[in-house]
């Protein structure tokens, strides 16, 4: 048995090594090393039918139970992981593919993050990507709209890109940009998708909540909801303001539609100023309104999350909003954390964890 031990230990360090070497020359990084990785669910509901289940009639819903509208979370924890982990959550018609491989095929937050030995969550919010299990009935209807989202994404103007852009011209690139929309099941349940992302932090204690887009005014929400978000890394958040019930701004309207913030009492918003909160924008926003809409939508988000910002740091809070070009940063898109330049991002907010004594 001692020889057999010897030879299991000898032939698993063999692997290893070959694991390595392989990982190394086919990345040209050193080799991740997970401690633990899994996958669960969190929040959801659950539904019955009256009566009682038959076992012979499976198909009759009499007395069966339907578990939906959950979060789906993947989780890894690298070796020597840092004390805090981040939970990052994707935005509108995105999925958990938003933090992971580039469209052009280079590693994405979830793996940089990886790298920096931080432990990393990564969410579909309910009636998403892989938590599609609804309770509410839903139409997915085709609709030809990937130009549409190539403006929005602030990409170009199709089939133009921006000069000068941090996303690869590669057709490939951007087939697998498009193959990131994912459809609802249902339809959006704001609440629903706070009370998972909630109930997640539960899970993990306490950790930073990272958001895209969406999800940025959600994440405010989950704030409120949860003691254990200890700072806020925001992407580009694209909706869902909130402000002091006598402070909420103007409706602000673009060619891109009518942004619109909401007022919450003093109480709540004042758990929005004891943590650190730093927003990202990137570049290709006007100053002043233009007639493209996939443009002109984010000249008012910015100029929204602008005073947002400035709200909460009038009320003794700590917030930051970065707009990337102003320091010399230009090119990114709406994704900056997958842009071309993404390591870069990550480093903006490392620095910024680093500096709120967070990493």
């Amino acid at each position: 048995m001692k020889f057999k031990k010897t030879g299991t230990i000898l032939m698993s360090a063999i692997f290893c090594m070959l694991v390595s070497t392989f990982a190394t020359a086919s990345t040209g990084q050193a080799p991740l090393i997970i401690q633990d990785q899994g996958s669960f669910f969190t929040g959801g509901t659950v539904i019955k039918t009256l009566g009682t289940f038959d076992p012979q009639n499976m198909t009759a819903p009499d007395g069966q139970t339907l578990h939906g509208d959950h979060a789906y979370v993947f989780y890894q924890i690298p070796e020597n992981a840092r004390k805090l982990p981040l939970v990052l959550w994707h935005g509108y018609g995105q999925f958990s593919k938003t933090w992971e491989t580039t469209p052009d095929r280079r590693e994405g937050f979830q793996n940089i993050f990886l790298r920096r030995r931080f432990g990393v969550y990564v969410i579909d919010q309910p009636r998403r990507g892989n938590a599609g299990q609804t309770t509410q009935p839903g139409t997915i209807t085709p609709v030809t709209q990937d130009q549409r989202w190539f403006d929005t994404f602030r990409v170009g103007i199709w089939p133009d890109f921006f000069p000068g852009v941090q996303f690869s011209k590669d057709p490939e690139a951007v087939d697998q940009y498009f193959r990131q929309m994912t459809p609802d099941t249902g339809p959006i349940d704001i609440p629903r998708n706070v009370d998972s992302v909630a109930a997640l932090f539960e899970k993990t204690g306490p950790a930073i909540l990272v958001t895209h887009s969406h999800s940025g005014g959600m994440g405010w929400l989950t704030v409120l909801k949860s003691r254990n978000i200890r700072a806020v890394v925001s992407f580009e958040p694209g909706s869902g303001f909130i402000f002091p019930e006598n402070e909420v701004p103007a409706p602000m309207p673009s060619t891109g539609g009518t942004l619109k913030a909401a007022g919450i009492p003093m109480t709540a918003f004042q758990k929005l100023t004891k943590i650190p909160i730093i927003i990202f924008y990137g570049d290709y926003i006007p100053a002043k309104s233009v007639d493209n809409p996939g443009q002109d939508m984010w000249r008012i988000r910015l100029d929204m999350a602008r005073l947002w910002v400035k709200a909460i740091n009038d009320h003794g809070g700590d917030a930051t909003l970065v707009h990337l070009p102003e320091i010399g940063i230009q090119g990114n898109t709406h994704f900056p954390f997958s842009d071309l330049n993404n390591l870069e991002i990550a480093d903006l907010m490392y620095k910024f964890l680093k500096d709120k004594g967070l990493n």
